[in-house]
């Protein structure tokens, strides 16, 4: 089964894959975002290195159960035959504390031929914002 759009990418192609991302990781649910990913996709977010949709859901699982009204921006950085990468911002409230933050990051995407990320390397750094600062988009 293929998951379009299919690499190599172009601009039209790489942006609707940027597009469908920024989509499923907002609508917050693990199951649907993990389905985007080889069932051995390698991953690299943060400090936290871990394979499979598996591991990919129980990490997403437990991230929205802290990082609450989670919302997310993705924009095209560059891109490449099977690559793309992605400047990100999102903007949660911690569960435990009720502290806003905004989260700036980088990303890097590697996909197989039929169209599923196969390898995600993600580095982000997170400041403390209140809840008037917020800029991303407001859904409570």
């Amino acid at each position: 089964m293929q998951r379009p759009p299919l690499p190599p990418f172009n601009e039209e192609t790489a942006l609707a894959k940027v597009k469908a991302a920024e989509d499923a990781w907002n609508s917050r649910d693990p199951a649907r975002v993990a389905t985007a990913y080889t069932p051995d996709s390698s991953w690299r977010n943060r400090d936290e290195f871990f394979q499979g949709r598996e591991a990919i859901e129980d990490f997403l699982t437990r991230k929205w159960s802290l990082e609450l009204h989670y919302q997310l921006m993705k924009e095209l950085w560059a891109y490449t035959d099977n690559r793309i990468s992605v400047r990100f911002e999102y903007e949660w409230q911690h569960a435990k504390t009720g502290q806003w933050y905004r989260t700036h990051g980088n990303e890097h995407w590697e996909f197989d031929a039929d169209g599923y990320m196969a390898r995600r390397d993600m580095s982000a750094n997170d400041i403390t914002i209140t809840a008037g600062d917020r800029r991303i988009g407001i859904r409570i």
